[in-house]
């Protein structure tokens, strides 16, 4: 029975990584931190309510019975949390392979903590547990995960920690390549931050220009966007970068290609040089290492790609002719059990014809491409991640960060042309360790560049089964 009409609830989730540390002589180097960093640690600890200010105080609290208050055993704060349902499904050890620690164990602020609780994040995931406390130090992090393994949290903790609410300066900037990551990933930082009393302000191309004018006069401590508006705001005078000492830059590779280095390295001007860079992506090609020999000092170096493409996503491909794509695409409608899909061409006209064709089959579809008038843009990206609709059709725009748990089936309608452009379209699914599957609709024409995709990411393509086991990408 086809289950691929009506309306989905998106499930919930959150995301994960491990580091290649550097020698010793370069750990814990900071720029105006202490150099111990478990003296910092304890020192942080140490202005956490409920904790003792000295030594004596230690040793005089726990000669002493134990007061029943939220503050002495730290926990009773936790019964109040408004927290979201545990998400039950199966997740793979991209995800799972940690350490076993807790939030709680990189000191953070309670109010912090009252916020990922809420937003649904249980344990930190490997890139988490190598990151979090790192950045805290003050150190240059070069990072690289795979696709839904939890950068974004790893990168915004460690932010909203440092930042201090009471100095209404611009204080972290998170850079991304597209409109949509920013929206994104600015929700989260605000989610995250709502009891902290931090002011996030997002901007990107395509919206008003006088309405960020105006809300840059309002405190902001962090600021969320793309380089080329932000850079457009700075050389107006209405964004201060001076107090700016932490840049984060998410989907690295992406922002050092050469749409976009160009703004990035006038805009890195306008900081502070004790600024401190933390840089995520899933991929490192030359211009990320030469980025880095330029402007990170002694960086830390967490690594956690020992297979590129995600555990829990298993890889198909169909060989067909193009005019048998959309014949093949109905076909895989009403086999597939999908909660939500995404399904890429490789060109704007390509994605217009395709979702006329698939509501046309009866089918709900949603499409987004760069063209597209911004505010379009932003609602149907916000009504597919609310659920409302089963399928989007987009390109490449859509393939960098957009983290939607609810996606367990990605379609290459058309194979990409890279295979870069693959790992990160395959990516959509399968998030935050849960299974998810890709179908490839492959001409005879792009037999090659499967076949070479395969090659770089080490992966296996698989000729697809005529039933495939909903148990490989449902949960």
């Amino acid at each position: 029975m086809n289950n691929n009409r009506g309306r989905y609830q998106p499930g919930t989730g959150t995301g994960r990584g491990a580091y290649q540390q550097q020698p010793q002589a370069q750990q814990h180097v900071q720029r105006g931190q202490p150099q111990n960093h478990q003296q910092q640690q304890w020192s942080r600890r140490a202005q956490l309510p409920g904790n003792a200010t000295n030594a004596n105080e230690v040793q005089t609290t726990s000669s002493q019975p134990p007061v029943a208050s939220s503050d002495s055993n730290g926990q009773d704060w936790k019964a109040s949390l408004r927290l979201p349902p545990p998400d039950t499904r199966y997740q793979t050890a991209d995800v799972t392979a940690t350490k076993g620690n807790e939030f709680e164990d990189y000191f953070l602020k309670r109010d912090l903590l009252k916020g990922i609780y809420e937003k649904g994040f249980e344990k930190p995931s490997p890139i988490q547990e190598e990151s979090i406390p790192i950045a805290l130090t003050g150190s240059d992090i070069l990072a690289r995960a795979k696709n839904g393994t939890g950068k974004t949290g790893a990168f915004c903790i460690p932010v909203l920690e440092r930042i201090d609410p009471n100095t209404n300066v611009i204080q972290a900037m998170i850079l991304v390549p597209t409109r949509e990551l920013a929206l994104q990933t600015s929700q989260v930082c605000k989610e995250l931050s709502k009891y902290l009393n931090i002011h996030v302000m997002v901007t990107t191309g395509g919206t008003s220009l006088r309405d960020d004018i105006m809300r840059l006069h309002q405190p902001v401590h962090l600021l969320v966007g793309t380089p080329g508006r932000i850079l457009d705001l700075t050389k107006k005078g209405v964004c201060v970068l001076k107090d700016c000492t932490m840049l984060v830059m998410d989907e690295a590779d992406k922002l050092l290609s050469a749409e976009f280095q160009p703004s990035l390295e006038e805009l890195i001007q306008f900081l502070p040089q004790n600024r401190q860079f933390l840089m995520y992506s899933a991929t490192f090609p030359v211009t990320v290492k030469a980025f880095k020999e330029r402007h990170l000092r002694k960086p830390y170096v967490i690594n956690l790609m020992d297979q590129l493409t995600l555990m829990g996503v298993t890889q198909y491909y169909a060989f067909v002719e193009e005019r048998q794509k959309v014949h093949c695409l109905n076909t895989l409608f009403s086999k597939l059990q999908i909660n939500q899909s995404i399904i890429f061409c490789n060109s704007v006209n390509r994605v217009e014809l395709l979702a006329k064709k698939i509501t046309e089959l009866g089918y709900s579809c949603f499409y987004i491409h760069a063209k597209m008038v911004q505010d379009h843009r932003n609602r149907v990206f916000h009504e597919f991640r609310n659920g409302a609709c089963r399928n989007l059709v987009c390109t490449d725009l859509f393939t960098r960060g957009i983290d939607i748990q609810a996606v367990n089936v990605v379609i290459n309608f058309d194979f990409p042309r890279t295979s870069e452009s693959y790992l990160h379209r395959v990516g959509r699914s399968g998030r935050f360790g849960h299974l998810g599957l890709a179908v490839n609709l492959v001409t005879y024409e792009d037999r090659f560049k499967m076949y070479q995709t395969e090659q770089e990411l080490g992966t296996e393509i698989k000729p697809i089964p005529s039933n495939i086991d909903q148990a490989i990408y449902c949960q």
